[in-house]
C-alpha cells in the first residue's frame, strides 16, 4: 500500500517531462530549512522521484520530522515557484562523546542535476554544521558509483577508510541493480585543510560528465590532471579502478557488476586494512580509480573532532 502522504505521481511525472536546467545564477534556487509538514512531504516525493522505492525501503515522512526536532538537518532546494527540487538529510551521531553529524540522503531532481546543486548543498550542510561547532559530517555512497566517488572525494574533499558490505540488505530501487548495498563511508572533516580548500570558489572544479554523468565526453579531471598537486600534496600508494562501463547503469554484458563489487570489495577492505585511505579520485578514458595513500600527518592534526 502506498501512503497518503507522499505525492509521488506527480514529482516523477514533472520531473520526466521538464526541460534540462540552466542556472542563470545562484538565486535561481534557494536552500533553506526545512521546517513544515508540507516540506517534509516534498522531501518524500523527490525520494521517491529519484530512488524509485518501494514502500518498504523508504524513509518516511514522520524520520524527517523528527530529524528536523532533534537538531539533525533537513535542508530543501526551491525553485521560487516553492516545488522542491532537492533535499539533503542528516541526524545527530555519536563517536564515543563527540557528536557529528550522519548525512542519510542527498538528492536532486534529473533536470537539476550536473549544474552544481549538491555541491551548493554540501557546502550549506558544512557551513551550518560550523555554527554549531560540529566538525564531521559523513555518509556513505556506493562505490560502483563513480560520479558519486568524484564528487565526494575531488569536489568536496571527504575521505574514506572504511568498507561495509551490504549496508543496507538488498534495497528496492533499480539505481542499486539488485547487488548487495556494499558502501563506503565518507569522512568530511570540515576544517581539514583539503575542505578548506576545496570550499573555496577557486576549487569549484567541473562536474563529471559523459560516461559518469550525462552528455558527451568525459570532463573534469583526466589522469594526468588528477597528478596535480592538490590543496594538500597527495602521497598515493595504490589506486583502485572500476571500468567506467559499469558506471550509471550502462549495462556492458562483458563485465558482471557483482564480480567487479566482490574484487572492490576485497582491494578495499586489503588497503584499509593496511591503514590507508581513499583520499582522490582519477579518471581515465576506460576506467575511474580511486587514489588511496595514508590520511594524517598536518590534516588529522587539523582535523580532530
Amino acid at each position: 500500500m502506498r501512503s497518503g502522504n507522499a505525492p509521488r505521481l506527480s514529482y516523477a511525472k514533472a520531473s520526466a517531462g521538464r526541460k534540462w536546467k540552466k542556472l542563470s545564477g545562484e538565486t535561481e534556487i534557494v536552500i533553506r530549512d526545512c521546517n513544515a509538514l508540507d516540506d517534509f512531504r516534498q522531501c518524500v516525493a523527490v525520494q521517491q522521484a529519484v530512488w524509485s522505492f518501494e514502500d518498504i525501503d523508504l524513509v518516511p515522512l514522520r524520520l524527517f520530522v523528527v530529524a528536523q526536532k532533534i537538531e539533525g538537518q533537513v535542508l530543501g532546494a526551491f525553485e521560487s515557484s516553492g516545488r522542491m527540487v532537492g533535499f539533503s538529510l542528516a541526524v545527530p551521531a555519536l563517536k564515543g562523546s563527540t557528536v557529528y553529524l550522519h548525512s542519510h540522503m542527498l538528492a536532486v531532481l534529473g533536470e537539476y542535476r550536473d549544474l552544481g546543486l549538491g555541491r551548493r548543498m554540501k557546502l550549506e550542510q558544512r557551513r551550518k554544521a560550523l555554527e554549531r561547532g560540529i566538525k564531521l559530517i559523513e555518509w556513505t555512497f556506493d562505490p560502483l558509483e563513480l560520479k558519486n566517488a568524484y564528487f565526494n572525494l575531488e569536489r568536496l574533499g571527504a575521505i574514506a577508510r572504511r568498507y561495509v558490505p551490504n549496508q543496507y540488505g538488498i534495497s528496492s530501487s533499480p539505481l542499486h541493480r539488485g547487488l548487495p548495498t556494499d558502501r563506503l563511508v565518507a569522512e568530511w572533516w570540515l576544517e581539514s585543510p583539503r575542505v578548506v580548500a576545496k570550499s573555496e570558489p577557486r576549487w569549484n572544479i567541473p562536474a563529471c560528465r559523459g560516461p559518469l554523468g550525462s552528455g558527451g565526453e568525459v570532463k573534469g579531471r583526466t589522469n594526468s590532471e588528477s597528478l596535480r598537486k592538490s590543496p594538500i600534496d597527495r602521497d598515493i600508494s595504490r589506486r583502485i579502478a572500476v571500468p567506467l562501463s559499469i558506471a550509471g547503469n550502462q549495462g556492458d554484458p562483458t563485465i558482471q557488476a557483482a564480480d567487479v563489487q566482490l574484487e572492490l570489495r576485497r582491494q578495499f577492505q586489503e588497503a584499509f586494512s593496511e591503514g590507508l585511505a581513499a583520499v582522490g579520485f582519477e579518471i581515465s578514458k576506460t576506467a575511474g580509480s580511486y587514489l588511496l595513500g595514508p590520511w594524517g600527518g598536518v590534516e588529522r592534526s587539523r582535523a580532530k573532532v
